[in-house]
């Protein structure tokens, strides 16, 4: 009896096991499970990490405002660098109310209307959040921030602020908090709900996403979208022009981060995975129809990401000086944009 019991509980333990959140078992015609799991704990955890980040530069920025010393500058612009990741990473989901509600070039323009901007600090204005607000995008959002914050040459020192700079940056960046706030509470259930398309697609009703396989269509085009813009526009256009006013995030040298974590964004719709979450993402779908092409997409990701944090020094000085590194970070994600296009997508399409 004994032996018959040790047998037993094995295959219960086993049978309890193959039933968890991490098995990779996705059941024919039925992807509810990575739907939801790609719509809260990527998406919705996404735009909760970047809204929580900006209220911490937003705070950061009072600080230094209050008390300008090198300190409070050093943590404004690591606050800023630390606000920019969730934002990178959310860039393989473009969609929903991030488009519509033209949410993305209220935050995001570039490059910087330098000339613009000197216009508007040598201004009477009142430099408030609803002033900001109504400003054309390459004027306010991260690139002005940064632009304020890091000046030209990231070298900007406490004393070369301006009582009109610190305002902007102030207004400028409650605008950016607003704009993260409205992204946010457009995908919350208790909010906009815009998830609830994404996690009952294919139900009687949904407009957006008629079928499971619409909504699965739409994060594979989104990893598609960013993967294109990485290697064809933000790598391409300042290393094929040589020209740095092209270049993202060239004020604090944070491009090579950027690059790397709109990648990132891939993987994390990917594979279902946020942070410290973990569960169904389009991996699961393609290991159970195809073990080798999800090697692929695992390995080509990884590489991408390698590639683009291997360049030498930062991406301002590697477009002229490395431009070995820079061509194999760009070759490295166009592969991977080729693997998505030419073989996840069909994949997925005849799900």
């Amino acid at each position: 009896m004994r032996n018959i019991s040790i047998v037993f509980l094995v295959f219960v333990g086993f049978a309890f096991q193959s039933c968890t959140k991490d098995d990779p078992i996705i059941k024919e015609g039925n992807y509810s499970e990575v739907l939801e799991n790609i719509a809260n704990d990527v998406i919705l955890a996404t735009y909760k990490d970047l809204n929580d980040k900006t209220i911490d530069l937003h705070t950061a920025l009072i600080a230094l405002q209050t008390s300008p010393d090198q300190n409070n500058l050093l943590a404004a612009q690591q606050a800023w660098r630390e606000a920019r990741k969730p934002w990178e990473q959310s860039e393989g989901f473009l969609y929903g109310p991030v488009d519509q509600k033209g949410i993305d070039p209220a935050m995001d323009s570039w490059p910087v209307n330098q000339t613009d901007l000197d216009a508007v600090l040598a201004s009477t204005h009142a430099l408030t959040k609803d002033f900001i607000d109504g400003l054309d995008g390459t004027l306010k959002g991260f690139h002005t921030i940064e632009y304020l914050l890091f000046g030209v040459d990231s070298k900007k020192a406490v004393t070369d602020f301006t009582p009109r700079q610190f305002e902007y940056l102030i207004g400028c960046s409650a605008s950016l908090q607003g704009a993260t706030a409205l992204l946010y509470d457009s995908w919350k259930p208790d909010g906009g709900n815009y998830i609830a398309n994404v996690i009952h697609a294919g139900t009687t009703g949904n407009s957006i996403y008629p079928s499971q396989k619409s909504a699965l269509e739409e994060f594979t085009n989104g990893m598609s979208g960013i993967a294109d813009e990485v290697a064809n526009g933000k790598i391409n256009d300042p290393f094929t022009q040589q020209n740095v006013t092209l270049e993202e995030s060239r004020f604090s040298a944070n491009s090579k981060q950027d690059f790397a974590d709109n990648i990132r964004s891939i993987r994390h719709i990917y594979l279902g995975v946020y942070q410290n979450a973990t569960g169904k993402g389009l991996s699961q779908i393609v290991l159970a129809k195809d073990a080798a092409l999800d090697a692929q997409i695992r390995s080509d990701i990884d590489e991408a990401i390698s590639s683009i944090e291997a360049i030498n020094s930062t991406f301002t000085s590697a477009i002229f000086n490395s431009k070995e590194s820079v061509q194999n970070a760009q070759n490295k994600v166009r592969n991977l944009q080729q693997t998505i296009e030419s073989k996840l997508l069909p994949l997925i399409s005849n799900l």
